[in-house]
């Protein structure tokens, strides 16, 4: 036993230091076993058919063996059934439900166009600090046994992603690179250009990657939400935040530039993105495929016209089709394809002044970040020290030792293309763009920014202010969200005097903004005629925070009075169902508000579901939670449900104040745990008094109960309700969530008449002298 113990603690202990899969600074060990030693042919075989999984008997990650994989080749221009290192797409939830760290798709690149082995690892490091995009290192992947070399193990885009960035994974999803690879035949392309209303005009330009997209109902829909955005794009631009989160795209449009990364939307083929809807009905583009970053990939996508012509190098329309030199790499315009109808995601945008100077503040934002400071270099050489011995190892590469050093200043060829040498080429690239007019205008400058309190009580009214020079006076907006899962809102800011900046024309903007939840995230913008400003500056990507909090109960205010954790015949919700329920009860003799609280069962999860906004509960008053994880249903239904055999019940707010923990053992069928004496007392186990006074019944109270009698019921309208040996002194009506719709005091009569026909259907339980409780169904 107690070597079963020490093997258990060790198998806990390496599975808690299990490495990052995509931590830059460790290479993985990724071990692929098939039954079959011609694992190579079949898997040429399913690419060149199909392209279907083989089965590989298992998967080593890290140590950590799957079994019963699906594995198959990739890529396109990477992959050749002639060579032996090629990119491997490993699916580890083909056959089996499984996962490592929460990643089921594991997409390993073979570094074909990259003597460095780093750009790909440097651009994804840099679109990382800009926007949602995979993270990327390395990894060593054996194959029965034998090195086949060191890949670029890249995170994949999949639901898994979108879940993690976007808070949904079942909208329309696409992969925007055309399902059967592009080359220079290819002439139907993701470029966003509206094809009319068909969804076969698309397909060969887009993969559906929804869940869903089995379903031809679903997947027509989600083709639809696509053919709207390119619809939007194209003749009503206005709207275009309806549907696009346009920031996300302006960012990957300047990080494809600046990193000159033409295998994208802005190159030839205009490709290699994703879009995903999130809830909010907004596209988000995602980055892809960077493998031929910093000026691999040489087609623009331009016509050419010969030097100085429209098209042609240095001519007034760009570039030309084909970048034949690291010179005019380095060179390649900034607002490469601004007035070119065929790239409409970025000649629309950019026909909007605001969206033109928002692009050009974040390009500049990325050029002075990461290449005029050399950050990019600083990466390229620290990656290359990471992983040298791997690289020399790698007996597949498809380059050498010398070159992998090399191309860090010297451009090699690759492949019929040229992979330009990362500091040539980027040196030269911070000098030209550095030059440019667009980015020698003075851009605004935003300091200051604050809040005019600290940390505000939630509902209170903030005013958020900024110093900002060199600004259009009506150009400065604040964005806002209390919900990172929502847009930005952008409203104005002014420096009139009159909205707490302080003295008119002094360049403090301020603003006031309600502040409705726990937390603001915010950031300021501000433009001139020429160009745009961000605080932070990588907004909206990075952003400040505003943190609020509220006004808590007073333990003992508001106590848990009852609970019942195993109801088989006492009382039915709305629906008739025999559910969990607990009673909350207000001691005190103010009206107590539920907002920001939270309902639990476990200690581990304090905030398992949180009650409605804007509940109340009267004094002296009772209030019934239905704990059934039926948190669909109307009313108040919970998203816990009790044992029997004993638990916790925890009410507590997010800063971690707790009002009550209730810790209770093993339950009786249709009893109650309730407080005695009521409200404050311990608890213990007796007849349930639902929405009730819990103390018990007197000999005169039972005598009354038992005299008692009420028709009809169920009712459609009124029922009456009669004691002939004691008076009737009260009654109260509540509805199965306890609360109080009607009361009555003072009565003294021994026959009364309650009318329901003003409620709604459903049942109701009357209190009668507060000592005895009538189920009412009305029909």
């Amino acid at each position: 036993m107690k070597q079963l113990i020490t093997l258990l603690l060790l198998c806990i202990s390496i599975k808690s230091f299990s490495q990052d899969l995509y931590d830059i600074n460790t290479i993985q060990t990724i071990e692929i076993e098939f039954a079959e030693s011609n694992w190579d042919a079949l898997l040429d075989a399913e690419k060149a058919g199909d392209n279907n999984y083989t089965e590989a008997t298992s998967v080593t990650i890290n140590g950590t063996t799957f079994y019963s994989v699906g594995v198959k080749y990739k890529g396109n221009s990477s992959y050749d059934a002639n060579q032996t290192k090629n990119p491997f797409h490993i699916e580890l939830d083909t056959y089996v439900d499984q996962d490592y760290q929460g990643y089921k798709d594991i997409k390993l690149a073979n570094v074909m166009f990259d003597p460095s082995f780093v750009r790909e690892t440097i651009a994804y490091n840099i679109v990382n600090q800009y926007m949602d995009a995979p993270e990327a290192n390395y990894a060593n992947v054996y194959v029965n046994g034998t090195l086949i070399g060191l890949y670029t193990n890249t995170e994949a885009i999949t639901k898994t992603f979108v879940d993690k960035h976007f808070y949904s994974k079942d909208n329309a999803f696409f992969s925007c690179s055309p399902p059967d690879g592009a080359g220079p035949e290819t002439t139907n392309l993701p470029n966003l250009e509206y094809l009319g209303t068909n969804s076969a005009s698309y397909e060969d330009a887009y993969e559906i990657k929804s869940d869903d997209d089995t379903d031809p109902t679903i997947a027509e829909a989600h083709w639809d939400d696509l053919i709207e955005l390119t619809d939007i794009l194209d003749s009503d631009i206005e709207n275009i935040e309806n549907v696009l989160d346009v920031d996300k795209a302006i960012w990957m449009l300047a990080l494809d530039n600046v990193l000159v990364n033409l295998d994208s939307y802005i190159g030839q083929f205009k490709q290699n993105y994703y879009l995903y809807k999130d809830d909010n009905d907004q596209f988000n583009s995602i980055m892809w495929d960077l493998n031929m970053s910093f000026g691999v990939f040489s087609m623009t996508g331009e016509t050419s016209s010969g030097p100085g012509g429209p098209g042609g190098p240095g001519g007034p329309g760009g570039q030309s089709g084909t970048l034949t030199s690291t010179t005019q790499k380095a060179e390649l315009d900034h607002m490469l394809h601004e007035d070119d109808a065929n790239f409409p995601l970025f000649s629309k945008l950019m026909e909007v002044p605001k969206y033109k100077r928002m692009y050009l503040a974040h390009y500049k934002t990325i050029l002075t970040e990461n290449i005029s400071n050399s950050n990019y270099l600083t990466m390229a050489n620290d990656y290359q020290a990471i992983i040298a011995t791997a690289v020399a190892a790698d007996t597949n590469k498809f380059y050498t030792d010398a070159q992998f050093t090399g191309n860090i200043d010297t451009d090699y060829n690759v492949g019929g293309n040229t992979a330009p040498g990362l500091a040539n080429l980027m040196g030269s690239r911070s000098t030209y763009l550095l030059a440019q007019t667009d980015f020698n205008n003075t851009q605004p400058t935003i300091s200051n920014v604050a809040s005019s309190v600290t940390t505000p009580i939630i509902g209170d009214t903030v005013t958020i202010t900024a110093t900002v020079t060199d600004t259009n006076t009506d150009a400065v907006y604040l964005g806002y969200r209390t919900d990172e899962t929502m847009p930005f809102t952008k409203i104005l800011m002014y420096d009139d005097g009159a909205h707490n900046d302080g003295t008119s024309a002094d360049n403090v903007y301020g603003v006031d903004v309600v502040i409705d939840a726990d937390y603001m995230q915010y950031y300021i913008y501000g433009e001139n005629d020429n160009i745009g400003s961000f605080s932070p500056a990588r907004a909206e990507y990075e952003f400040y925070t505003l943190g609020a909090t509220y006004e808590t109960l007073t333990p003992g205010d508001l106590v848990i009075n009852e609970l019942m954790a195993s109801n088989e015949t006492t009382v039915t919700d709305q629906d008739g169902e025999y559910d969990d329920w607990l009673e909350l009860y207000n001691t005190s003799d103010e009206t107590l508000s539920l907002d920001n609280l939270y309902l639990s069962d476990d200690p581990e999860d304090l905030l398992a579901w949180q009650f409605p906004t804007g509940l109340t509960i009267a004094p002296d008053s009772y209030l019934i939670v239905w704990c059934d994880k039926d948190d669909d249903q109307t009313g108040l239904h919970a998203d816990i449900k009790f044992s029997a055999g004993g638990e916790s019940a925890i009410l507590s707010y997010a800063d971690g104040t707790i009002i009550e923990n209730i810790t209770f053992g093993a339950q009786e069928d249709d009893m109650g745990y309730a407080r005695v004496p009521n409200g404050t007392g311990d608890f213990a186990i007796q007849l349930p008094t639902f929405a009730a006074n819990n103390e018990s019944l007197s000999v005169n109270e039972i005598d009354f109960s038992n005299h008692l009698q009420y028709y009809p019921n169920p009712t459609n309208n009124v029922v009456t309700i009669t004691n002939t040996s004691y008076a009737i002194e009260s009654i109260q009506v509540y509805n199965v969530q306890g609360q109080l719709l009607l009361q009555d005091k003072n009565i003294n009569d021994s026959n009364i008449v309650i009318d329901f026909s003003s409620f709604s259907k459903g049942m109701y339980l009357v209190h009668v002298n507060n000592s005895s409780v009538l189920k009412i169904i009305r029909n």
